[in-house]
């Protein structure tokens, strides 16, 4: 009978292992690979199964970032390993906490805006989950090796003295299997390696059905569901680099023309003179932006009691649209202000604010002001957040009210509650009411993630909700109700009710995905088609001196569809500014497309949610009349025109073309 000894053999075992020159190499490359894999769990996309071709993506992606540490010495190639794995650690990690927030990973120009991480505060740390711990779990058994290599140095016999005495020495067989010339022989070899696992796959994949997805891709998940999350960062990157470094591309005359005639033909269908064409000319305008506010609870109850009752009694003297999108991508609150001010769609990566402040574009703000307004914005936070100073001054804001001009006399979430912001922000609009008619931009801040307010301002009773996130988030938007009504009320007082036309929207969802939630809030269970609807659907409410409009407005809608629609109200005409957004109130002779950056869109009859790897055919199209799945080439026809227009918008954004276009204020 052969017996083992955990006393002799475990330990030369162990030192044997430790000897072989490439165990700590193939170590780091497992552990981050299951980093990789727990990620990707982690994630819950649907048509993202990773199987095993996607499996040597991931190693040979791994293998290609770390091929060099081979090149070095035993001592340099440890360190550089541990580091290594800490940068890769801390790249996942924070990949999924923005997933969690975002659905989507982080971009070069999000981390261009690294320097708002900090303000996140308790909104990231409610992101964090105990699970998140398996990846530091390599790190814990990294640890005991090493104290275990040690102690067994200390107390190792004569026997064994020829072995490695810890993981920064090596003894002279070592020294000698690592010359220079073979080091940097066995690096190539690698590197071959894994360029072979990670390229080939890919390249299969791009000739086939992800041919046209580097081309015009508008969801970062495509990407991923080809390259990999290392390969995505590395695309990435690069593309950054290509963009604001390389030899710019131009674009053709035919394809500026192209552009040229969709506009032209999005201004005639728009440009309606109706009796609503400047009814309205003269009025105030004050726009806000609600956070995180949503459209699923408008009109419901929990407990007897009503969530938005100031919200819904306003209704009844206004317009309320009940199919209308947010817009939004990776900028968020930034991109639905964009999109809203603008007319155009945000970009697929970063925020315009962030990456192209310096660019020219048709923007409500500065139309108005060419036009007679005293135009303003108002936001109780840090002013270089969104890098909101730079932008807000091409876009044409006469004043920009920040966190310094107002006092923090009802310290709420992140900054000042609803309540004073409203009520002081009216107070900065009546100081020089004698500049008259005047445009105020709005953006609330109570209702953001992770909606946690005080025990005192708490005023709702959420009963089998309470203590969760969505619980918390229905306080909040209850919270800013009662401020919205004390906003309509101070109006009145200070005489602006009965000549400012007030327009009230949602910025973005709120982030609570779980399906079971709103199932339970709703008292139904919920399709795919439902939960599309719900995650993407914000309120929008406008309100015209004399209660003149009122009523539900069904049509879909979007943020693009603002700025034309107030424009119509007020008498100033759209046809020379570049605007992708319906009118509004141009009637219903023309079908409304409502495309989202996601690459998804409804109109009056279709709504159809791409697929992650962006396939046409691997999409759902819906028919709104029966909420069913229907043949999804009957989307195929939107499906182009949304892609156009994101296309098109993109164009418009990166190439900078309204910086040479006639016309512009």
């Amino acid at each position: 009978m052969i017996r083992f000894s955990p006393n002799s053999d475990s330990k030369r075992l162990l030192r044997n292992l430790w000897q072989y020159r490439f165990f700590e190499y193939l170590i780091f490359v497992f552990a981050i690979f299951y980093k990789l894999k727990f990620l990707h769990n982690q994630l819950h996309a649907r048509y993202i199964d990773m199987n095993r071709i996607d499996d040597l993506i991931a190693i040979g992606s791994i293998i290609l970032l770390s091929f060099w540490t081979l090149w070095l010495p035993h001592r340099a190639r440890s360190i550089a390993l541990c580091v290594l794995n800490v940068l890769l650690t801390a790249l996942i990690f924070s990949d999924l906490v923005y997933y969690r927030y975002f659905g989507d990973f982080i971009t070069v120009p999000v981390l261009m805006q690294i320097g708002q991480v900090g303000e996140l505060g308790e909104s990231i740390q409610s992101l964090i989950q105990i699970s998140d711990l398996w990846f530091v779990a390599d790190w814990a058994l990294w640890l005991v090796l090493m104290i275990t290599i040690t102690l067994l140095h200390h107390n190792r016999s004569a026997k064994y003295s020829q072995y490695p005495s810890s993981f920064l020495s090596h003894d002279p067989q070592q020294s000698r299997m690592g010359k220079p010339l073979r080091r940097f022989a066995t690096g190539m070899i690698v590197f071959t390696i894994g360029f072979s696992m990670t390229m080939g796959p890919i390249r299969s994949y791009t000739k086939t059905w992800a041919s046209d997805l580097f081309k015009g891709n508008w969801w970062n998940l495509s990407l991923y569901n080809v390259t990999g999350l290392l390969g995505f960062h590395y695309y990435d990157v690069s593309r950054y680099v290509k963009e604001h470094y390389g030899k710019q591309p131009v674009l053709t005359a035919q394809e500026n023309d192209e552009i040229q005639q969709w506009f032209d033909a999005a201004s005639l269908s728009r440009n309606t003179r109706n009796e609503t064409f400047g009814a309205y000319a003269g009025s105030n305008v004050i726009v806000i932006q609600v956070e995180a506010f949503m459209n699923f609870m408008i009109g419901q109850k929990i407990n007897g009691e009503e969530i938005t009752p100031n919200f819904n009694k306003l209704m009844k003297d206004s317009l309320y649209f009940s199919n209308f999108y947010h817009q939004t991508g990776q900028g968020r609150t930034s991109d639905a202000d964009f999109s809203a001010q603008s007319s155009l769609h945000p970009l697929p990566t970063g925020s315009v604010f962030v990456r192209y402040p310096d660019h020219k574009f048709d923007v409500m703000p500065q139309i108005l002001k060419s036009s007679g307004y005293k135009t303003e914005a108002f936001h109780a936070y840090e002013g270089s957040f969104w890098n909101r100073f730079n932008m807000y001054k091409a876009m044409g804001y006469d004043n920009f009210y920040t966190k310094k001009d107002f006092k923090i006399d009802e310290p709420l979430g992140w900054s000042l509650g609803d309540k004073s912001f409203f009520r002081q922000s009216l107070d900065f609009m009546t100081k020089t009411s004698e500049q008259q008619p005047f445009y105020s931009f709005m953006i609330t801040l109570t209702s953001h993630h992770p909606y946690s307010l005080p025990a005192k301002v708490q005023s709702l009773d959420v009963g089998e909700f309470k203590g969760s996130i969505f619980g918390n988030y229905l306080e909040s938007i209850h919270y800013v109700d009662e401020a919205l009504g004390e906003l309509i009320e101070d109006m009145k007082r200070d005489g602006l009710w009965d000549n400012t036309i007030l327009v009230l929207y949602g910025d973005h969802d709120n982030s609570v995905t779980d399906k079971g939630d709103y199932e339970k809030f709703l008292g139904k269970s919920l399709t795919e088609l439902d939960m599309a609807q719900i995650m993407n659907q914000v309120p929008l409410l406008v309100h015209v001196p004399k209660d003149e409009l009122t009523g539900i407005e069904e049509q879909p809608s979007g943020q693009l569809d603002l700025a034309p629609s107030i424009l119509h109200l007020l008498g100033i005409s759209t046809e020379p500014f570049s605007m992708m957004g319906n009118n509004l109130f141009a009637g219903h002779e023309q079908e409304h497309l409502v495309v989202q950056r996601s690459g998804a869109f409804s109109n009056d009859k279709l709504y159809y949610i791409p697929s992650d790897d962006q396939l046409f055919q691997n999409g759902t199209c819906y028919d709104l009349g029966t909420r069913e799945p229907v043949d999804v080439q009957k989307c195929r026809v939107a499906y182009d025109e949304a892609n156009k227009r994101l296309n098109i918008s993109d164009k418009v954004i990166t190439y900078d073309l309204l910086a040479t276009k006639s016309g512009n204020p």
